[in-house]
């Protein structure tokens, strides 16, 4: 399963994998995306990339495959 990265869209906000052209799903809100993607990802062991309007890179979450104990 590939990451899921939250990005600005035509009709609002996406969630969608990384890599494919076409979204998961659709919102209207940030917030609405964010919570689809984290528990995509969630279920799935991934991480969430959430972009701001810029598409930057605004935060990250993991949900799965961290090391333990953490590096560094």
């Amino acid at each position: 399963m590939k990451n899921i990265h939250v990005t600005k869209h035509e009709e609002g906000w996406q969630a969608k994998e990384a890599g494919s052209k076409n979204p998961m799903a659709t919102f209207s809100k940030q917030s609405d995306a964010i919570n689809f993607g984290t528990s995509f990802a969630k279920l799935n062991g991934t991480e969430l990339f959430v972009h701001g309007r810029n598409g930057q890179i605004r935060e990250r979450n993991s949900f799965g495959n961290d090391p333990f104990p953490p590096k560094g």
